[in-house]
């Protein structure tokens, strides 16, 4: 088993003003693939290099397989790490650097090319065992860095950023590769990335940290469908939910002029915190649009004027102002699955999606129902 608690851990770099992860608890099981996401500053790569005893844990503890690993040194704790830039020594090959944490443990060089061979061949690098790393490409290198962590045969993978340099196919192409690898090897993995549609596609789960705190973490589908917080809603999914401040009325919220209808649960818990105001949100594919009858005037639907529209091929995403905006307010974000897209300037009406909103707390954000 090689499981892994951060039970209160907490790291406070010196000199700092609050701490850099701040008493996290997470629980990674064994073959999990548990990805760490967050905005620049969150504290997922401090949580990562904690775990690998580059960074002091402060308080609290870190376990493997259930033993306290918060003091040991790196070397001691069965881990393997894969860096942003890859960490590949320049004067060595690629099999030389596969197998150099073999040639550490004392590994005979027989033994060593053997597993250097077998690491290749699962890594598609056989025939470039021979060159230097200046000699390949991003993507080739990002393999060799990978090798070299497999090849040691850890209880624990850590992976920070490692797709970071590539280019954007090379990336799509290569998370695919990595998490298919990891399903194959079955070994634990802690995967850190600031790239959220990366985290959606690639963890068993998702733990999604802000400021050093814990926000949520679940596996993929719940934090796109159950959002715990308003911070959460507008990080996961791209393009991001839509975030409007929204007066309650009599079995709804207002979202410009149009009445959105709010579910008893959602209206039961905005009464017992005595509020008049929510903070609504809308994923862009929860709206459905009208072309036509634009100046219809029924409670529940809104007419927006389209200002800007982007083509992804299969998708559209049209953005658009509510007539009372401000002009620094965020635009509405619409997806459109098919059929041509309106022009920038031309009038669509809206209509929200049944039970596809989502309501929040305006003061702490936190999930109304």
């Amino acid at each position: 088993m090689a499981d892994i608690n951060y039970l209160d851990a907490t790291c406070i770099y010196p000199g700092g003003e609050r701490p850099a992860v701040d008493s996290l608890n997470l629980h990674v099981d064994d073959g999990e693939f548990m990805v760490l996401v967050g905005p620049s500053g969150s504290g997922k790569t401090t949580a990562l290099r904690m775990l690998a005893g580059l960074e002091t844990v402060t308080s609290g503890a870190i376990q493997i397989a259930g033993k306290n690993v918060s003091g040991k040194a790196p070397k001691d704790r069965d881990i393997a790490m894969v860096f942003q830039n890859y960490a590949l020594y320049p004067h060595m090959s690629v099999a030389e650097n596969i197998g150099f944490g073999l040639r550490l443990k004392g590994v005979g060089k027989a033994e060593r090319m053997e597993k250097v061979k077998d690491v290749a061949k699962l890594l598609e690098l056989e025939d470039y065992l021979e060159r230097k790393p200046r000699a390949l490409s991003g993507g080739q290198r990002q393999r060799v860095a990978m090798g070299r962590a497999i090849a040691r045969e850890p209880s624990v993978f850590l992976m920070d950023e490692p797709l970071s340099n590539l280019d954007a196919q090379l990336r799509v192409e290569t998370r695919a590769n990595i998490a298919a690898l990891q399903a194959r090897l079955g070994t634990t993995t802690i995967y850190v990335t600031h790239d959220q549609v990366e985290a959606m596609t690639m963890g068993h789960r998702v733990a999604l940290l802000r400021d050093g705190s814990l926000q949520q973490v679940d596996t993929p589908r719940n934090l796109y469908d159950r959002p715990t917080n308003a911070f959460v809603a507008g990080f996961i999914g791209s393009p991001p939910m839509n975030l409007r401040a929204a007066r309650l009325v009599p079995g709804g919220a207002m979202l410009g002029t149009a009445i959105v209808p709010l579910r008893q649960p959602i209206l039961d818990a905005a009464a017992a915190a005595s509020l008049t105001s929510v903070t609504l949100g809308i994923r862009p594919e929860g709206f459905t649009v009208s072309f036509d009858n634009v100046d219809n005037d029924d409670a529940t639907g809104l007419t927006v004027r389209v200002d800007l529209v982007e083509e992804t091929g299969a998708d559209s995403y049209i953005y658009c102002s509510l007539p009372d905006d401000e002009p620094h307010q965020r635009r509405l974000t619409v997806r459109l699955d098919e059929g041509t897209p309106p022009g920038i300037g031309d009038c669509v009406r809206l209509h929200v999606s049944q039970r596809s909103e989502h309501v929040f707390h305006p003061v702490t954000g936190e999930r109304l129902a």
